[in-house]
């Protein structure tokens, strides 16, 4: 694509739950000083309400003000393509830093996604797709990116959302039967991403990518095993995230944890 709407793109970032990113140049209207952003195009073609329900998701995660939340800059609909722009980091995620990150820049950027979490919970929102590809970089803080899958946690507020369920790795097991996201699916998110950028492992082994069915079945048949490479203190902290201990009453709580760590 060369752009959408009135955004002129410069190349394809990559791709992520049913859509495209790219670098592009901000429009005039927008009124800010970044040369360049980035534009989110998603798959599928949407009908005007459609958009509008979409919509109405975006200026709610629009309005929960974090710093460890990457911050909704437009939205839009062109020829029934849908698209939201938010700023560029090119220090790239934790699942693609464009450098070596530390122990201590990797719990401090988990630490940040888990207080970005925990704004968007108190907001309402559930994040539904928490894992490495989807915590950003800028300097050595971390900020929650990707909100498409967001759903809303209050009683009787509905959402299209937009896209499918994220990476069956990082998923609870409550999430693959059914359940409704929360609090605590996002909680599991954040403790697989700790273990696994700590480590350099998952939790569950290789799980089948062949089939998703089957994918689905190897998850909830299979024990998650920690790492032995992770050390007692953090173990206890992933534990805790997956339901082996004692469950953090928030993502802040979590960040708590993390930080406690930090040297």
């Amino acid at each position: 694509m060369e752009g959408v709407a009135d955004y002129l793109f410069i190349d394809e970032i990559g791709s992520g739950n049913h859509g495209r990113f790219y670098r592009a140049a901000p429009p005039q209207r927008l009124g800010i000083p970044d040369e360049i952003i980035a534009v989110k195009v998603l798959d599928r073609e949407a009908s005007d309400a459609d958009f509008a329900r979409i919509a109405t998701e975006l200026r709610a995660l629009h309005a929960v003000r974090s710093p460890h939340v990457v911050t909704i800059l437009d939205a839009g609909s062109d020829d029934g393509l849908l698209f939201y722009a938010t700023p560029f980091y090119e220090e790239g995620s934790l699942e693609s830093a464009s450098r070596e990150l530390g122990r201590a820049e990797l719990l401090r950027i988990v630490a940040d996604a888990s207080r970005g979490a925990d704004a968007l919970h108190e907001a309402g929102v559930v994040h539904r797709d928490i894992k490495p590809a989807n915590i950003l970089i800028s300097g050595n803080r971390g900020l929650l990116a990707d909100l498409g899958l967001a759903r809303f946690l209050a009683p009787g507020m509905t959402s299209a959302g937009i896209g499918p369920i994220g990476s069956i790795e990082y998923m609870s097991p409550d999430m693959i039967l059914g359940e409704q996201a929360s609090r605590a699916t996002d909680l599991w998110a954040l403790g697989v991403t700790l273990h696994q950028v700590l480590t350099g492992e998952g939790i569950y082994g290789q799980i089948p990518d062949t089939n998703v069915m089957e994918a689905f079945t190897y998850v909830l048949k299979t024990k998650p095993v920690l790492s032995d490479r992770i050390d007692q203190e953090d173990r206890v902290i992933v534990e805790r995230c997956l339901g082996m201990g004692e469950p953090f009453p928030t993502a802040a709580d979590l960040a708590d944890a993390i930080e406690a760590r930090l040297p």
